[in-house]
């Protein structure tokens, strides 16, 4: 795992969408998730891994959104046609049918789409995971940490096409967000950086403000 900064150029890459734009958000209320599709127990477990994400983020998990119940919303199934049988999910994802359609024909195994409120900052994020093979080797921990990773703030569509901001410690098989992009989670939230942002010279602020943050914890760990 790397303890290197992440220079400007590549955070701005990070957030860069689908049209070339720099698009940043985070999430601007407490996040209020619920899980549908597993057992009990998994579920403990998976937000036990959620929540330490957050925790990177000075974000806690609370039982319940004021205005929607709940903003973090997580279904899983083994199958796409499955969704079908979740009521109104279809009003909550626009051309949901369409949706359906495109990641049955890619062989997607997990979607996400966001909302966000008048200030730019992320309002709701619903999350659509296919248990596939794949996933089926993947720790719960890991599961929830790297899903988590993806949910905190609102990345480019190819953010982690090349590299992969989790990684698995050798000593106890753990997961964890890597140190150069908890560093960049932790200056996101920095209540001097703005809630969303869209012009390039953000990520200069970011990054500068993300490598002396890993600098200090890199300082604690020594």
């Amino acid at each position: 795992m790397s303890d290197n900064a992440l220079p400007p150029g590549q955070v701005e890459k990070l957030f860069e969408a689908a049209d070339g734009g720099y698009r940043f958000s985070r999430w601007g209320r407490e996040i209020a998730p619920v899980v549908f599709g597993i057992d009990d127990e998994t579920l403990g477990h998976l937000k036990d891994a959620m929540a330490s994400v957050a925790l990177i983020a000075g974000m806690d998990f609370v039982e319940t959104d004021p205005e929607l119940g709940a903003n973090l919303m997580m279904f899983f199934c083994t199958d796409w046609d499955e969704l079908d049988m979740v009521p109104n999910l279809d009003a909550m994802i626009p051309d949901f049918d369409v949706l359906k359609a495109s990641l049955k024909r890619t062989g997607a195994n997990q979607y996400r789409t966001f909302s966000f409120d008048e200030h730019g900052s992320i309002k709701v994020c619903i999350v659509l995971l296919r248990f596939d093979e794949h996933m089926a080797k993947t720790s719960i921990q890991t599961l929830g940490v790297g899903q988590m990773a993806q949910c905190i703030l609102l990345w480019g569509d190819a953010a982690f096409k090349d590299t992969s901001p989790i990684a698995i410690v050798p000593q106890n098989g753990m997961c964890i967000v890597k140190p150069n992009y908890a560093a960049l989670i932790k200056a996101a939230y920095d209540p001097a950086m703005p809630p969303s942002a869209v012009a390039t010279s953000h990520a200069m602020r970011l990054a500068a403000r993300a490598g002396l943050i890993l600098e200090d914890m890199i300082d604690e760990d020594a």
